[in-house]
């Protein structure tokens, strides 16, 4: 569901099917009354008009960059926050003070 809501966030469609792992999974979701050859798309799993996707590089990745520790105190992210409704996408690159996080959480930062 987190991909088909990003997916959803940009104008991208989403196909798939439930696939149980074993007979055990198989025979939960028929008794649930999940129909196993259905194909499903994003509005399936996701069915508002106004949903939203965030996520925050912890690691380098294609999409976003890893936390970065410029500072012996300090530390930079990049995150992503979009929205399906307006079709915003926002790309975030936030600073930390990891002292003062750790003054107010009194956990290591």
């Amino acid at each position: 569901m987190l991909t088909a809501a990003a997916i959803k966030c940009i104008g991208g469609q989403l196909l798939g099917r439930l696939w149980p792992r074993d007979d055990r999974e198989r025979q939960a979701a028929i008794d649930a009354g999940y129909d196993l050859e259905r194909v499903l798309d994003r509005d399936d799993l996701v069915a508002g008009d106004d949903c939203v996707f965030s996520a925050t590089g912890i690691t380098d990745g294609d999409v976003l960059q890893g936390v970065r520790y410029p500072s012996a105190g300090g530390a930079t992210t990049e995150s992503l926050v979009t929205r399906s409704r307006s079709g915003t996408i926002r790309r975030i690159r936030a600073t930390h003070d990891r002292v003062k996080l750790r003054a107010v959480a009194g956990k290591r930062y």
